[in-house]
């Protein structure tokens, strides 16, 4: 099995890993209630998709 010649330096390490941190989730309004939800995903609050109740919220 192949073994590496030198080690890598703090350097190339850190360059290869600047792409590993965590993103932040953006975060949309509902239109019927207001309240921040995740984009393309029914509201958890009211229950509401696209404009149609698909199932039922925490408000009725």
């Amino acid at each position: 099995m192949a073994l590496p010649k030198r080690r890598h330096s703090h350097q190339r390490t850190n360059k290869r890993r600047s792409h590993h941190a965590l993103k932040i989730k953006t975060l949309s309004v509902c239109p019927q209630c207001n309240e921040p939800k995740l984009p393309h995903r029914i509201c958890k609050n009211c229950g509401y998709y696209d404009g149609k109740q698909i199932i039922k919220g925490e408000e009725d």
